[in-house]
């Protein structure tokens, strides 16, 4: 407790570590890079806890420092050249040639071939709950912005599912939530 009565911002981080894991693992994909994400962004928020503004939303800042930590990496080693050797693109998944149901592993293969922002919009506003305002204020793009791309991801997994138009894919619903928040638990 702090001497005004109210409860430090940081005994609730731990609180919000699954939700941050879930969201670096859709931008990263991969767990080790994941963990070393949440873990910078952890230190960067319990350093810098005093730019917190107690009452506002703090899973919201958590993210924002996630997703400029991401972001600022990035931008460090665009002009690496990576997957020289094949092996990241010999794990992708293709197309399954079932009937197209929203299995687990196949909603994870289509997932990890939406570009980084669609999958970041989709897990901000259907897997974590933000309204479109909310990340959109978090990632400083306009809120059709935010709407298109979340559009355009949830078209582009239909279409790799399998999924007619009559079908629904609520990003939402408790089994796909279950898929991003159990996050690519090393390979099935």
């Amino acid at each position: 407790m702090t001497n005004s009565g109210t409860t430090d911002p940081r005994d609730q981080l731990v609180d919000h570590l699954p939700a941050l894991r879930a969201f670096a693992l859709s931008l990263t994909r991969e767990g080790a890079s994941a963990d070393d994400l949440v873990q910078d962004t952890i230190v960067k928020a319990w350093t810098n806890m005093d730019k917190f503004q107690p009452g506002t939303n703090l899973r919201a800042w958590l993210f924002t420092i996630l997703r400029n930590t991401f972001y600022s990496s990035r931008r460090k080693t665009r002009r690496e050249v990576s997957d020289t050797d094949g092996i990241h693109a010999g794990r992708q998944a293709t197309k399954p040639d079932h009937d197209g149901k929203l299995a687990m592993r196949d909603f994870r293969a289509a997932f990890q071939h939406l570009p980084v922002e669609q999958r970041e919009a989709l897990i901000l506003v259907g897997a974590s709950g933000f309204s479109y305002e909310e990340a959109a204020a978090m990632t400083k793009v306009a809120v059709g912005t935010v709407k298109s791309r979340a559009n355009r991801g949830r078209k582009k997994l239909a279409e790799l599912l399998g999924l007619d138009e009559s079908e629904d894919m609520d990003m939402t619903d408790q089994a796909t939530r279950a898929v991003i928040a159990n996050n690519y638990t090393g390979s099935r």
